[in-house]
Order: structure tokens, then C-alpha cells, then sequence
């Protein structure tokens, strides 16, 4: 044996006794240097995060799979690392403040292979996104990701609301669902689970999984394993073949998926990956990450976008009372709406499902009781705007057509519905929707859809979003539903990750054990000043009130309020909370500060600091549950005080129960 083949032999030998790469470690830290990131990069690329020594994340790989077997993070070799800090102010006219503070410490690190990964660290959490840079078209067969925990901690998850056996079924869902909390192995691994998830930490502190900017790419579902502390990142594979079906043959049903989760352009930014964490439950109330890390607004003219609120039909069932005429869905209902909206300066009416023709998934076909020209003219001589109801295929099939039609007809918008998927195709119809109204200036409301992501930041257009388990649930639920919990649950998890179109405002009460479903003639868990209060405490730029005209009308007081209560907001300071337990926020808009509080079942007092509203003599009017809401929902008292000096706010909730009030010099 020659020399040189030994030498070679003993070479081979000594690497197979050695570590396959060594590993390299970056390290970020936030702007107030509390949270540190770690990554390391060997064999693959783990990234771990704490929190003032806590741990929030055990190490977790990631990585991203693509059609001609490249792995990214398989093997990585770093090409560069490039590290900024940015700390600026971002607009947001229709959002729960007029400014926010973006500021961030960035790692960007570059591999061969002509792909990165960007990490940013706040002083509420980390995210991170994969950026690649390469020719054409890429197919992604999956996106990685395991996300790890050194002990098996309680956590709030929400499962798609679909049972079927197979996850391919599952995708199908309109991820509206209540929570569970239980640990992380100890939850359901056979069931999907929707963002954003919450992670109950030592020393009190907590997490939310959530994903923001997420364009020409599917939404992220978890999935826990049950013999570990460990969630695992799920996406549906892009639809082959569809076929029209669903409610009323709205939608389009995936009967076949391709082998793959996303087609798109070789050069892109992947969507962020979001982790938000909390010493105090009330942090999470407040959050703007997801806001923060969407793409920047494509709408140059936003003067034209009004948000506002919106008397609604459907969830009142169309039941009006002491009016002359056959309530339904007609113009003369219509009109009736129209004029109660005119009369209190709400700003819309919607006409929901049934103006158009069923069964027929065309938005041009209206029914013979509808004149919708009459009824736009006839609201706006009212300074009354008309939405409409849409579904997803009827609006997706003829979109621009039907846009331009609708808009010349002098329509404001629509609330589109029934999407319930939230693959590449169906994401992309969510941008494509939000563009083409844009340019024909008509706003949007989502129903039926996936949680927010930020698109109200790149298309401000796009008011609203459902992905919620909102009040339309109480129309059929059981006598043992608890939607109370819930509500306070939603402001900590799903409101992180923007609004939430939970369609408030009934005026039919009950308590906890006098609840029923009564689908036409619907009623609320939880006192009337509950109800009042939700205006206050979810982030909502385009409200429903959910109840008839005949009902408000019988209400005088609780209906000027909910008129003349703001959409959108100058500031928001998060008081006090605990998830599942209870919530108390402040919000501005102008010169008057709101103040809303609920609690779940159980009876609460508070004490709330109102130090932020600084010096001068103030009024409050309020409206407190009254002594027999316990028993009666519907009991409530309003008063007029003045501040106390102290800015010491004493307030008392009964079971289910909600406490608001206008603040003003």
C-alpha cells in the first residue's frame, strides 16, 4: 500500500471520530437586554430562547424542505452574519394605537446555498423567517419546525372545530374553537391546533405562537407529541384538484392534495415565526409583534377608508317588532335598519346571506325582494354605508367583475365568508381579495377565515377578521356552553393577533343557568354591562351590533352608548388581567379615555390605576352591573362621578359580569 492511501485511510478513520461539523453559536439579545436568543448552527440550525434566565424555548431545529431534495438547514455552511438595531415608529391610523414603537436587535445569517435566516428579537418576544434568493420558481415540500420544552407545561390550545380522524380532513375548519388547558403532552395529538397558542411558563411568564406577514405560503397549524414536551409545525399541502360544494355551494372542497405545501418565487421572504412572551398576563393584551412585523401598507390613498360600526341582520334573525310591514329580507326591512343606523351615526348596514340568489354562487343574481340600488341610494341620502355579505366562491369565481359592479353601484365593501381552509391558494385569494377592493376603494371584512397575520397593515382596507368562536356561537350551543370564559381568554391569545370580529351587542341577557339557544330570538351569557364593555375591550375597527333595531330601541341608553364608543384608537394601556379569569384595558380616541372590564363567573373587585390619565378634574360615565344581575343579566346602573384625586378606580363585576365607562375632562 502506497503512502498516500494510508495517509487517506487514517484521515477517513480520524473524521469518523470526530463531530460531523462543529458548531457555531450567535447570540441576539432584545433592546432591553432581558430576552436572549441563542443559534446554533452545526448539523442543522437550533435556535433557543430565555427570559431573564427563564426558559421560554429548549433548543429547536428548523428547516425547510424544497422539491429537489435540498434541505435548508441540512448540513448549513454560514456564508455571512450581518446584525442591525432599529428603533422607529410605525402609523397605524385604523389599529388600537395611532403609533407604534418598533424597535428590534436583528441577526441575519446568510448560508450557502443562497439562503438565510433572519431573527429579531424584541423586548416582547423573538421571531424569525427563512429568506431564500434563488432562481424561478421553488416548490417547498415543508417547512420544519419542532418546537421544544424542558418540562411539560400547561398550555391553552384552541383544535380545529373538525373531528375527523385524518389531519388531510382537518385542514378543512373555520378555525373558530374554545380552549383547553391542559400540558402539552397531556393535549390531543391526534387534532390540529390553531394559532396562536399559549404556553404557561415558570415563574408565572408566558408564551403565544403565533405567525405574522403570511403571503404566497400556507397558514401554520401545531401538533403535540404525547411523549414529549414538543409542538410540531404542521402546514396543508397546496389543493390539486377542487371541487364547488359546502354551505349552500359556496365553497371549494379539496378532494385531492399534491405532495408539496407551496409553489412561489425563488427570491422571497418566508412568513415570521412568532413568539411573544409575558411576566404579566396583561402584557399579552397589548402586544403589537404581529402588527409590527407585516409588510408595510401597498394603499398610498387611505383617506377614503372609514371604519366605523354596523347594524347587523342575521344574528337577530331579521325579528323585528312593532314595525307595519312582513320583517325578512326585504327593502323595507332594510330600510328600517338604515334609518335606526342614520338615527344613532352608525356608520353601515349589512346586508348578510340571502340578498342574493341560493345556490347559485353568483353574486349578480339578486333576489326579486331586493333592490339594492334603492337601498344604497336610499342610505346614502341617510349618510348610511351598505356592505355585503359574500360567499367565498361566488365572490372568488368573478372577483374583479363583481368588485367593479358593486363599487359603481356605490357599495362599501363586503364581508366575505366561508373560506375555511387556509392553504397556499386560499391565502392567496385573501391577498388577491384585499388588493383587487383596494383598487375599486371598497373595504373588508373576513369571515369564515384563519387568524389574522398583519394583512390589515400591507391592505388597511381589510378591516376585520372572524377566526374567532364569537357570539353567533349562542344561537345553537347548549345550556352548558361557556362562552364567558372564553371571552376572557380571546383578549391574551387570539387578539394578539389582531381584531376580531365577535359580532357584540345583544340585548337579550342571561345569566349563567338561564341561558338558552334560541336561534331567532338569540341572547347573550353574562350581564348588559358585559356586552357594553366588549366594545371596549376587543380590538374591533368594524363592530357589529349584533341585536334589531326593535330591541336597541327599548334600550335607549345602552344603544347611545354602544353608537357613539370608538372603532379605532389613539392608545391602549393594558390594566390589569389573568388569562381566563378576568380583563380590565383602557383605550383613547381624542380627548375621552374608555375603560372596560369583564370577569367569568366569578364575582370580582378591582382597584384600577388611572394614573395615565395625568393631571386636571375628570368625569366618568359609567355603567356598572346592577345588584340583581346576578339573577336578572339585563340589571344595570349607570352613573356620573367625578375621578378621585387618587386615580384609584374602584370597580365591582358581578358572575359573567363587565364594567365600562367614558372618562372626560
Amino acid at each position: 500500500m502506497n503512502v498516500n492511501v494510508k495517509a487517506l485511510l487514517f484521515f477517513c478513520v480520524l473524521l469518523g471520530s470526530m463531530p460531523a461539523m462543529a458548531q457555531k453559536n450567535y447570540n441576539l439579545q432584545s433592546p432591553d437586554k432581558v430576552l436572549q436568543a441563542q443559534i446554533t448552527v452545526g448539523d442543522d440550525i437550533q435556535f433557543s430562547l430565555t427570559h431573564d434566565g427563564t426558559e421560554v424555548l429548549a433548543p429547536s431545529t428548523i428547516s425547510m424542505t424544497l422539491q429537489d431534495g435540498e434541505v435548508l438547514g441540512a448540513k448549513p455552511k454560514v456564508s455571512k452574519v450581518v446584525k442591525a438595531s432599529v428603533d422607529k415608529e410605525i402609523l397605524s391610523p385604523f389599529y388600537k394605537k395611532s403609533v407604534v414603537k418598533d424597535e428590534y436587535n436583528e441577526a441575519t445569517i446568510s448560508f450557502a446555498g443562497n439562503y438565510s435566516i433572519v431573527f429579531r428579537l424584541y423586548n416582547e418576544g423573538l421571531a424569525y423567517r427563512f429568506v431564500t434568493k434563488k432562481k424561478g420558481d421553488i416548490i417547498v415540500v415543508g417547512e420544519e419546525a419542532e418546537y421544544n420544552f424542558s418540562k411539560d407545561h400547561k398550555a391553552f390550545a384552541a383544535y380545529v372545530n373538525n373531528k375527523a380522524e385524518t389531519f388531510e380532513k382537518q385542514y378543512f375548519n373555520s378555525f373558530e374553537q374554545p380552549y383547553v388547558n391542559e400540558s402539552i403532552t397531556k393535549l390531543n395529538n391526534q387534532r390540529l391546533m390553531i394559532l396562536p397558542f399559549l404556553v404557561e411558563l415558570d415563574n408565572g411568564k408566558k408564551v403565544c405562537i403565533t405567525e405574522a406577514d403570511l403571503e404566497e405560503f400556507p397558514g401554520m397549524f401545531l401538533n403535540n407529541s404525547a411523549d414529549k414536551p414538543c409542538l410540531k409545525a404542521i402546514h396543508a399541502p397546496f389543493p390539486k384538484i377542487e371541487e364547488q360544494g359546502g354551505h349552500n355551494r359556496l365553497q371549494m372542497l379539496v378532494k385531492e392534495r399534491e405532495n408539496f405545501i407551496a409553489k412561489t418565487k425563488g427570491t422571497r421572504s418566508f412568513p415570521w415565526r412568532v413568539f411573544t412572551v409575558s411576566t404579566d398576563d396583561k402584557e399579552l393584551a397589548d402586544c403589537d409583534m404581529v402588527y409590527r412585523l407585516a409588510s408595510p401598507s401597498k394603499v398610498s390613498d387611505i383617506s377614503w377608508i372609514k371604519p366605523g360600526k354596523v347594524a347587523w341582520d342575521w344574528w337577530n334573525d331579521w325579528n323585528l317588532y312593532g314595525v307595519d310591514f312582513r320583517a325578512g329580507i326585504n327593502n323595507e326591512t332594510y330600510k328600517y335598519y338604515i334609518d335606526f343606523a342614520s338615527a344613532h351615526g352608525i356608520e353601515y348596514v349589512i346586508l348578510d346571506e340571502g340578498w342574493a340568489v341560493n345556490l347559485q354562487a353568483d353574486m349578480l343574481q339578486v333576489i326579486p325582494e331586493i333592490n339594492l340600488q334603492e337601498l344604497v341610494n336610499y342610505g346614502k341620502a341617510k349618510n348610511v354605508g351598505i356592505i355585503l355579505w359574500a360567499g367565498y366562491w361566488a365572490f372568488a369565481r368573478d372577483m374583479e367583475n363583481v368588485v367593479k359592479h358593486y363599487a359603481d353601484m356605490g357599495v362599501k365593501g363586503f364581508k366575505i365568508d366561508f373560506l375555511d381552509r387556509d392553504d397556499q391558494k386560499m391565502v392567496e385569494f385573501v391577498y388577491k381579495a384585499a388588493k383587487v377592493c383596494a383598487e375599486n376603494k371598497m373595504l373588508v371584512d373576513f369571515h369564515g377565515v384563519f387568524k389574522p397575520t398583519g394583512l390589515q397593515r400591507t391592505y388597511p382596507n381589510v378591516l376585520n377578521y372572524e377566526g374567532v368562536n364569537g357570539l353567533e356561537q349562542l344561537k345553537w350551543s347548549p345550556e352548558s356552553y361557556d362562552m364567558v370564559t372564553y371571552d376572557v381568554t380571546i383578549p391574551y391569545i387570539r387578539m394578539m393577533a389582531g381584531p376580531m370580529d365577535y359580532t357584540q351587542g345583544a340585548m337579550r341577557n342571561a345569566s349563567r343557568w338561564n341561558y338558552r339557544p334560541v336561534n331567532s330570538e338569540p341572547m347573550s351569557q353574562g350581564t348588559r354591562c358585559r356586552q357594553l364593555a366588549t366594545y371596549v375591550i376587543f380590538e374591533s375597527p368594524f363592530n357589529m351590533l349584533c341585536d334589531n333595531p326593535s330591541n336597541y330601541m327599548r334600550e335607549k341608553e345602552c344603544t347611545e352608548f354602544i353608537a357613539n364608543v370608538p372603532t379605532v384608537w389613539d392608545e391602549t394601556v393594558s390594566l390589569d388581567g389573568k388569562v381566563a379569569e378576568y380583563i380590565a384595558m383602557a383605550r383613547k380616541h381624542g380627548d375621552d379615555w374608555y375603560v372596560g372590564a369583564l370577569t367569568n363567573w366569578e364575582p370580582r373587585e378591582l382597584t384600577l390605576d388611572l394614573s395615565f390619565l395625568g393631571e386636571g378634574n375628570y368625569k366618568i360615565e359609567l355603567f356598572k352591573d346592577g345588584i340583581n344581575a346576578d339573577r336578572a343579566a339585563c340589571d344595570y346602573k349607570k352613573e356620573i362621578l367625578s375621578v378621585p384625586a387618587d386615580r384609584k378606580l374602584n370597580i365591582k363585576m358581578a358572575p359573567g359580569g363587565g364594567y365600562v365607562a367614558r372618562i372626560y375632562k
